[in-house]
């Protein structure tokens, strides 16, 4: 929803009808006879406002209040107060903590308010064309930081165990489509492009070392039920007839899923691990009757794009 509403606040009446008379023509108004009424309306019609102009000097709380409000709640708003000239101090306060655009000075002059609350409509338009811009850029990293978190282990587990790493690394994937795991949360205010990578390195180096230490662990290369075992002393569940019940299964998927800059920990490289160890023989699924089972499945072979289908799918 593109918004392309003005709120006017003002305890005056008059003001307020006059605002929506003189403003009608350029835009749907909304009005406001106080700050708490104003917070109310944001609360409900926020995303559809692009600009709010709001009185300083008001019964209760300061227009400067409001609009302080939404500059941390609704930044997409622009923001401008309206003021006598005995108030312009105040006003100056506003603009130079950030918390308006403008100061319209009162009475008003018809034209210059015209064209004031234009461009604020235009800058609001801008802000809401950049937001989405910058959402559509989040998202594509995102997904990218899935991505390499895969081809992370595939890297890692061929220098921890002997054998070929891609049967155990397709059953991670595996397991991340049938949950329907979410991208990796990143605070795009926190991080930028290379402090991401050098992030996600030090999460690499990270999981060496915690695959290495299962590995070690559980020693030798597994047969008849051990895997499963040792797999339940770990991640908790019930074993019945050579199957393992799972009623959460969010340890097979916290190595991938977890926020930007957050180090795996050990029980994050618990499920990767053993199924490196294990080549990867098991497989998670959906139980009929709620939960997940983990049980060995006959070999499959995933061929040579496994990985790059597995991405797509996973952001299909």
């Amino acid at each position: 929803m593109k918004p392309e509403k003005i709120l006017y606040v003002d305890d005056e009446a008059i003001a307020l009808k006059y605002f929506e008379r003189l403003v009608g023509p350029l835009a749907p108004v909304l009005t406001a006879a106080s700050v708490e009424e104003g917070r109310a309306i944001l609360a409900v019609h926020g995303a559809e406002i692009a600009a709010l102009i709001c009185d300083q000097r008001m019964p209760g709380e300061r227009g400067n209040e409001l609009l302080r409000h939404a500059r941390q709640h609704y930044p997409h708003i622009v923001r401008m107060l309206t003021t006598a000239y005995s108030e312009l101090g105040e006003a100056i306060d506003a603009i130079n903590t950030g918390e308006i655009y403008r100061y319209i000075s009162k009475p008003w002059e018809l034209e210059s308010l015209r064209t004031d609350l234009k461009n604020a409509l235009e800058l609001s338009a801008l802000r809401c064309e950049r937001d989405g811009l910058l959402r559509d850029k989040m998202l594509a990293l995102q997904g990218q930081l899935l991505a390499g978190r895969l081809g992370a282990l595939l890297v890692a587990g061929a220098g921890v165990v002997e054998g070929p790493p891609e049967h155990a690394v397709y059953r991670c994937a595996q397991a991340l489509l049938v949950m329907g795991t979410l991208d990796p949360a990143v605070d795009w205010n926190r991080w930028d492009y290379a402090d991401i990578h050098q992030a996600e390195a030090r999460r690499g180096v990270a999981l060496v070392d915690h695959l290495r230490h299962w590995l070690r662990r559980w020693g030798a290369a597994p047969d008849g039920g051990t895997p499963l075992v040792l797999l339940h002393q770990v991640l908790g569940g019930e074993i019945r007839g050579g199957v393992l019940h799972l009623t959460r299964a969010d340890a097979c998927s916290a190595l991938f899923s977890a926020p930007a800059g957050q180090l795996p920990t050990l029980e994050d490289c618990a499920w990767p691990a053993w199924q490196l160890w294990t080549g990867g023989r098991y497989a998670l699924a959906p139980a009929a009757s709620g939960g997940w089972t983990v049980q060995e499945v006959p070999p499959e072979f995933p061929g040579k794009d496994w990985l790059a289908s597995a991405i797509e799918h996973l952001h299909g």
